[in-house]
């Protein structure tokens, strides 16, 4: 009896890997080498150069913006294997995903969960190819911690919902095209009575107010819905299901703003580096300061044994369907060792991190001041490390009964 012939696995890794090789050689131009992705910042609309757009539009006719989203829907239908060797290539060539935002971080995923055909095929490939920007509906001025004390309400007009109500802390709001909001349906249970409702953020009657920081930005917005018609058709899921899936929508973004996401890239060059360029070396090259050295080993030790784990936990998350409440965990672990990495490097740039502006500072030291102090909201939005703690207890640890 005839035998079928092993499939060569590493074969097919690298004619892959191959592929990715070529595409980046003809569409990733050496003049966006070491930028970084317009679409994943909330600081300010996103004003692409022809170069950036053409990069932008090539990889998201491919798909690999969000490489392993289903095909059907306009991601790249990668397996999770074809996914890291696209990284890879990307990471060995300098190029960066242009595909990103809270579309893709949040929204995206969960839509790909509990949204109906219709809205998967109308918002998931304007995602997939970065031409729609949204923004999280989900903090009320008397509901932050206690997001479910949200009041913004979509009152049932028969064929759309009438909302009214505030929001703050609308991350991009004045830039958005398309926001995901928790609404209240249901005034009688606190939990059950929470619907999430897409909103259009050029309809009659939104209107959005920066809130200035203390350093000028205006990330964050005041955003105010005032006699907003939203069709039935944007109800996600069914009335009532909001919590659930408002809280789905939140592991994904825990997940992201730990280690397991974005943070890793925010790391930058290592903080041995850093600190041989700011405090000297001895006769071997090595760091002068002995204890410093301590200190930056320790601190690398521990970073790269907890990226390790969020990528174990990541992977046992997706072969069981998803995002877990390990997100909790790697949330609270994550944006902490975040913190102490940004607090070590501005100690080893001594009054070189003291700089806002003006001449005397480098781009480096002036960005690494700003995350410093940007980091310190790491450990609050996304659910603050006490709520992380909650959900800990709650969720993990089975200390506490289930809400």
């Amino acid at each position: 009896m005839a035998t079928q012939p092993d499939i060569d696995l590493h074969s097919e890794d690298e004619a892959f890997r191959t592929e990715v090789r070529q595409f980046l050689s003809n569409h990733f131009p050496d003049e966006l080498k070491g930028k970084g992705n317009l679409l994943s910042a909330v600081e300010g609309p996103t004003d692409e150069s022809d170069a950036e757009r053409n990069w932008r539009e090539a990889m998201g006719e491919r798909g690999w913006g969000v490489p392993t989203w289903p095909k059907e829907y306009g991601g790249g239908g990668l397996t999770r294997k074809q996914a890291a060797i696209l990284n890879e290539e990307m990471a060995k060539a300098g190029a960066y995903n242009p595909i990103g935002g809270m579309g893709v971080m949040m929204f995206g995923p969960t839509l790909l969960e509990y949204g109906n055909e219709e809205q998967k095929h109308e918002h998931i490939p304007p995602i997939a190819r970065g031409e729609v920007r949204w923004c999280q509906g989900y903090s009320e001025p008397n509901a932050g911690s206690d997001l479910a004390n949200l009041q913004t309400m979509a009152e049932d007009k028969g064929d759309h919902y009438l909302v009214n109500g505030q929001k703050t802390w609308t991350s991009g709001g004045q830039w958005a095209d398309k926001c995901f909001c928790l609404v209240r349906t249901d005034r009688s249970d606190k939990h059950k009575g929470i619907s999430f409702l897409l909103i259009d953020m050029d309809a009659p009657g939104v209107e959005v107010r920066p809130i200035q920081m203390i350093s000028g930005a205006s990330p964050f917005c005041e955003t105010f819905f005032t006699d907003v018609k939203v069709p039935k058709g944007n109800l996600v899921g069914e009335e009532g299901q909001g919590w659930t899936i408002g809280k789905r929508l939140l592991q994904h973004e825990r997940t992201n703003l730990s280690g397991g996401g974005s943070m890793a890239r925010l790391m930058g060059a290592s903080l041995s580096d850093i600190a041989k360029k700011y405090t000297g070396t001895d006769a071997n090259g090595e760091l002068a300061d002995k204890v410093l050295r301590d200190r930056i080993a320790d601190f690398d030790i521990r970073w790269n044994a907890f990226l390790l784990t969020a990528r174990r936990a990541g992977e046992e998350s997706k072969a069981q369907g998803g995002v877990s409440e390990i997100s909790s965990v790697l949330k609270k672990l994550g944006t902490k060792l975040g913190q102490e990495r940004a607090e070590m490097l501005i100690e080893i740039m001594g009054m070189q991190a003291l700089g806002w502006e003006g001449e005397g500072f480098s781009e480096s030291e002036l960005s690494g001041t700003r995350a410093w102090l940007f980091g310190k909201a790491t450990t609050i939005y996304g659910g603050s490390t006490e709520i992380q703690n909650n959900i800990i207890a709650k969720r993990v640890l089975g200390m506490l009964d289930h809400q």
